[in-house]
Parts: structure tokens; sequence; C-alpha cells
């Protein structure tokens, strides 16, 4: 790398008269991430397949069988009372239920008001809550700010938090949401960290688009910062005392980060070496947030969740790291319950279209899952947990999750689209400046919905990791802008050029009028001085900095520009014509990649797993339509069908008894509980069954022949309630029901 934020902090100040005192904490991870991660050795830790993050201590009620319970918080999670009961009790209490035990807590907010109230260390720190230009803290619960990450919090974090949960016997610690609001950064905490780390005084960001730009570019490096230095410090102490800690970071996705406006390390994290892996949070929440397609605004479940997964898919898949898919059966705001059974199905459909994940947070707070009180229906004021229909399909789900597995298959639809993101995504949304409006992220969702609603899967790839020669190797057309984000280093412009002229094809639109041009960055300093980000990426490619609308051939590739904000295909009915023309040109005439398919729907066989999506407001309104014999796992009923019909906006979800690979061997397919100590012989087939209390397991047992008997039995060797069981000549599948209980329902089934 030729030149380093050193520099561009050194122009600064030069201009502002000032002495620079620059931290020598200046991270490269503001530059393309070059180190490459150690892969954590699945062989090592087995069963860690599906994990759930509780604050509260083992209950009948909440025993969801997932492999590993992540006890949130040494003090509980702010939002419950779960504090009253110590965290050693509470890691014990799941423990004695055989659950590995992991810790997580938050890195921008927690119970950690005796920081905040001087009880630690006698000084009064709520000052250092992130706070607006209008000087209100941004508060997560009470007494709970969002939290600037201080040195001296720091501190207290891995004293009184990480060394506790190590003393503990924790062996994977999470810490998750690194999270700065964009309009945060007025606080006096905030000006004497910026002080610090540029050596001058501390400007507010409203002011102009440079000093937004340097206030966020500051978030984002202190939570890096952050999670380093509590995670270097975790590694360390658990070897003193002869331990191995894993370090896990949940996070959003750089997509919803960018729409909800807030500032995070993202794609910078896949590079640092005291990271583990991630947990991609992603759910009904996330997913909801309005966007722009054809001149409307509204929620796009289903396709804000891809997009979602995917970009923090491609954040991770050329280090190696590993990755939990999260899904939530609910979400944080209240709703109805048919509302949540919806968006879910949604969001876990999305989750399982990436079939190189295979690890999954089955769902965040159990306790709520199982005995919060929520609308029995859309405009109902009556509340009532969770329907037992619904909860039957949600642990059918997660139980087919337990043997989701990686496949090498892909999606239907024409490969090696791919669009480019970068972390500086994040700098540009708040405040605006200059009447420049990116409204929902359009410019991000310019270039992805109109490929996704006409059924092309879609890629995204991260600037920060082009340094990787995978990150690249499908693409055959890749789409740009800099009308949303900036580079953060010349180094990505180096390894897009190589491409290019090695046959890649690249497709730029951007008009390069935003304010955000013109901040003092590398591109117009240190002795260069290029107009516009993009003009350094052209002169690179060979061409003029400022070329016209028009396709050119650089080398063996092809450079293709369009002078539109990508904004403007979806904020205008029809307005993604042109872009789509030109993809279809690109793809078939350039790349010759052969036809590019336009469709509406999306397909993937995993293993013996059917997903399917069929998306509205696509190039047809036909439902998908599978013929075969499969078991709807999006019915809680389980039933066996020979023809499923999935409509557009709707999913589904489907075992395939065609694909059994040893159809002669007695075995559960479907099961709203998870199947423990199976046995079986020439005639009988055996096992155990856990699942919750107040709920219901429907299950589809294969059998080689007709039952003669099927036995239920609980702990206490009397049948369970409800229980019932029937034969399925057709299917050669036995359905069984009974009332779930975690102690264990014992089956034994003679044939």
């Amino acid at each position: 790398m030729t030149r380093d934020f050193r520099t561009i902090i050194s122009d600064i100040m030069k201009i502002n008269n000032v002495t620079l005192l620059l931290s020598c904490a200046v991270s490269l991870s503001l530059m393309t991430g070059c180190s490459h991660a150690k892969r954590v050795n699945e062989n090592t830790y087995p069963q860690e397949k599906t994990v759930f993050q509780t604050s509260r201590e083992w209950r009948p009620t909440i025993d969801n069988r997932g492999d590993v319970a992540i006890i949130y918080g040494v003090g509980g999670n702010p939002s419950d009372r779960s504090r009253r009961v110590p965290f050693e009790q509470r890691v014990r209490s799941w423990q004695e239920r055989g659950y590995k035990t992991h810790f997580m807590t938050g890195i921008a907010w927690g119970e950690y008001q005796d920081y905040f109230t001087g009880e630690w260390d006698g000084q009064w720190h709520l000052d250092e809550g992130q706070v607006t230009q209008n000087g209100d803290t941004i508060w997560h619960g009470h007494m709970v700010p969002y939290i600037i990450p201080t040195e001296n919090f720091l501190t207290y974090l891995k004293e009184k938090h990480v060394k506790r949960v190590i003393d503990a016997g924790i062996d994977a610690i999470y810490m998750e949401e690194p999270e700065f609001w964009a309009r945060a950064g007025y606080s006096d905490a905030f000006k004497r960290e910026w002080e610090q780390y540029y050596g001058f005084p501390w400007r507010p960001q409203h002011e102009s688009p440079e000093n937004t730009w340097l206030s966020n570019r500051l978030k984002y490096e202190l939570y890096y910062r952050a999670l380093e230095e509590v995670f270097t410090y975790a590694r360390e102490y658990g070897r003193s005392k002869g331990m191995d800690i894993r370090c896990y970071v949940p996070t959003h996705s750089l997509v919803n980060y960018s729409q909800w406006q807030i500032v995070s390390p993202e794609a910078s994290l896949a590079s640092l070496p005291v990271v583990d892996g991630y947990i991609a949070q992603v759910w009904t929440g996330t997913s909801r947030e309005p966007n722009y397609y054809n001149g409307l605004q509204k929620e796009r479940v289903f396709e804000t969740a891809y997009l979602e997964y995917g970009s923090m898919e491609s954040m991770t898949a050329p280090t190696g790291r590993k990755m939990f898919f999260l899904t939530d059966p609910i979400e944080d705001w209240p709703r109805d319950w048919e509302d949540y059974r919806r968006n879910y199905q949604a969001t876990f459909t999305a989750q399982l279209l990436y079939p190189g994940i295979a690890d999954y947070e089955i769902m965040p707070w159990p306790e709520r899952v199982y005995e919060g009180l929520y609308n029995v229906s859309a405009g109902s004021k009556e509340k009532a947990r969770i329907p037992r229909a619904y909860a039957t399909q949600m642990h059918v789900m997660v139980n087919a999750l337990q043997h989701m597995p990686l496949s090498d298959n892909k999606v239907t639809g024409s490969e090696g689209i791919s669009v480019l993101m970068g972390n500086s995504l994040m700098f540009q949304r708040f405040p605006t400046h200059d009447g420049y409006d990116d409204p929902q992220l359009s410019n991000f969702y310019g270039h992805v919905l109109p490929m996704l609603k006409r059924g092309i899967p879609v890629k995204t790839v991260h600037m920060e990791n082009l340094s990787y020669p995978a990150t690249l190797k499908e693409t055959k057309v890749l789409l740009m802008t800099y009308s949303n984000m900036k580079p953060l280093d010349k180094e990505a412009h180096a390894h897009l050029a190589k491409w290019v002229t090695e046959g890649g094809i690249l497709l730029f639109s951007g008009r390069d009028d935003d304010p955000f041009q013109t901040v003092r960055e590398w591109w117009n300093s240190d002795g260069l001085n290029y107009p516009t980000a993009s003009a350094h990426l052209f002169e690179s490619l060979g061409l003029e900095k400022a070329p016209a609308e028009g396709e050119y051939r650089v080398g063996k590739g092809t450079v293709c520009i369009l002078r539109n904000d990508p904004k403007e295909y979806v904020l205008q009915a029809g307005g993604d014509e042109k872009l789509t023309r030109t993809v279809k040109h690109l793809y078939e005439e350039v790349a010759g990649a052969g036809t590019l398919q336009m469709k509406n729907s999306f397909h993937l066989t995993r293993g013996p797993y059917e997903l399917i999506a069929v998306l509205d407001e696509g190039v047809t309104s036909e439902p998908f339509i599978m013929e075969g014999t499969f078991i709807d796992l999006y019915d809680y009923r389980l039933p066996v069908i020979n023809t499923k019909t999935t409509e557009p906006g709707s999913q589904s979800f489907l075992f395939n008894l065609d694909s059994v690979n040893d159809p002669k061997k007695p075995q559960v397919l479907a099961t709203a509980a998870r199947v423990y100590d199976e046995k079986s012989s020439k005639n009988s087939y055996s096992f155990v069954a856990k699942s919750p209390v107040e709920s219901t397991n429907v299950m589809r047992v294969l059998l080689p022949e007709s039952p003669e008997e099927c036995t239920i039995l609980d702990a206490g060797g009397e049948p369970p309630a409800g229980n019932n069981w029937q034969w399925d000549a057709a299917s050669h599948t036995l359905l069984i029901e009974f009332e779930n209980h975690p102690d264990g329902i014992t089956v034994n089934i003679k044939y």
C-alpha cells in the first residue's frame, strides 16, 4: 500500500494548521484486509451446529434442545429481570440439562450500570453514552446508554465481565452488536476520542460532508479497536488458565446497518485474527425495513433477508470463518402471531438458500418466544402465548436444521452477477448534505432488486475482500457505484483493474455528483488530485477520468458506464428497464454466459430438503408447482403430499421422500421434538424425543413395514397426553403425536 490514513490526516492537519499527534492505534482495519484467518476446526468442537441465546436460567418451558445455550450477560439482559439469578447458577442450570454453554454480552450496551454510576471505579461515566446533536443520549434501556467504547470502559468490560465468565469455565465468548449510531457523535467523550485519534479539535458532523465522513470513520475504528482489545484479552487470559478461548461477533448485516444508519466495523472484522466467527443477525425486524422497487416503497421481507444473509456470507466466505445464520420466530416489535409466522417462514427460507452455510442460531430469547404475550390476530387486543400449531411448526423447522447439510448445489437461475458493496456505505447515511438523498438505501437496492425480482440469484461482493482471489472468482458481471460509498484505499482499484483486464466485465452506474466525492481522502491528497473517487478507478483502467456513458474494451475485459445513480432504477416505476437491458447484453453477448434467465422463483435442493421461494412483483404471476412425494414442513400437521403449489409472495420447505438414501432403514424424517438414543433391530425401532412442555410433537417416521405396535411413554412410564399414531401405507411413514416434555418421551415401534 503506497498511502495510508496517517498521510491523509497529515494533509488535513496542514490545512488546519494544527499539530497532529495521531494515536498509534490508527488501524489497518480501514484498509483492504490481507491477513488470512485461522479457520476454526469444526472437528474440535462437535455438536455446535445449533445455538440460541438466553438470559434466563433453564426452565422446562424454554428447553428448545439446541446444541449450545449462549448465556447472555453477567448481569443478564436489560429487558428482563434475569440478573436476579447469578450468572454461574444460570450456566449450571443449562449444563445440568446436557447443554454446552457459551457467553454473550453487548459491546455497545448491556447491564453495566455499575460502570456508569461509578460503583466500579468511583467515577460517573454516563457522559460516555452516545449523544445526538440536540444533546440527547441514545438509550437502550433504563440507565443503559449506547456506549462510546473508551479505553476505561474496555478495561471494565475485560476485568468485570470477560474474566468472570472465563473463570466460570466458558470457552466461547460472543461480543454482540458493535453499534455506533450515525446520528450520534456530539458527547464530550466522543470529542476526546476525536482529538486523540485525529490530533485536532472535534468538528460537528452536520456542518460538512467531510466532518460526517471523519466522524463515522472514527466510530467505525472505535469498535474495531474495542473488539480487538477485548478478544485479545480473552484469549490471553484463557491461555493463562490453560483454555483455548474462541471469540465471535453477532452482528447485523452491512445492508441493515447502512439502512438503519448505524456504523459498525463489519467486513474489516472478517480479517481480524482474534475473531473466530460470526452470527448473522437477520430476522423479521431487520428484513421488514421498507425499500423501493418499481416506484413503490414497502416491506419485502424475503428479498431483503436474502440480501442480508448474502452480504454476511460474502463478507466471510473468502476467509473461511465460521458463520451462524440467525432467524427469530418473533421480533422485537409487538405484532400478531400470524404476522410472526409468515415472516419467519420468509427469513427461514432465505437463510437456507445459502447452501454453503449450515450452522444456525435457532432463536434468540426462547423466554420471549415461548412465554411472551402477543396479539392473537391482526387488530386484536387479546394477547396470548405462542399458538400450539405455530410452536409445532417452529419445532419442526429448527429440528430440521440439526440435519441441514452443506451442499454444492446452486440456487436455480443465471449465476455470475454480483454487486459491489463496502463498509463506507455506513459513512454517507446521516446527515444528508447539499440536498443529496439516498432514500431507504436506494442506491444499493437499485442494483440488486431489479435482478432479484427477475429470479436472478444476485450476489454481493465486499470491497474489503478484493485482495482474496476467491472474491470475484465466480463473477461474470460486476455492478458497482460510488454514489453511496467510496473506496477506503486505492488498492481496491488495483484489484478491480486486474480483474477487468483479465476478462472481467464491470458495469459502473453513477453521476458522481454526491457531496461525499469532495471529502478529503486519498484520491485528492498526497499528490493525487482526482475530482472523484471513480476518476482514479477509470484512469487505472486506462480510461479518461470522467468517461462518457458507453462501453469500453479494457484488456480482455469490458467496462460499461451508465450515467445514472442506481436509486433512479427503483424510485420510479419502470426505472430499471435500462439497467436490466444493459445487464442482459453484457451477460449474454459480451460475457457469452448464455441466456439471462428471467423468472419469478428460486429453488434449491439440499440433501432431502427442497426450498422454494416465489416472488411477487416478478416477471410473471405464475405459481411454482413441484411434483413428487413430500412432507410439507411448513404445515404443522406434516402431511404427505404429491403436488406442492407455491404462490407468488410465499415460500415452501419440503422433505423429499424420494431422496431418502436408505428407505429400508427406520428413521425419523421430520419432527417437532429432538430425537435421541435411537435403537433399531430387525423388527423394532425406538428413540427418545425431547422438547419443551406446553408444546405438541408431530413427527413422521419412515418404516420398512407397517407397524404392529407403537408404545409411547413419558419418563414416569405413563402415556403422555394426546398420544396417537397413524400409518400411511403409500409413503411408508408413521405419523406420531403426543405432548412434549424435556425429560423425554420414549417411543417404541414394532413392525
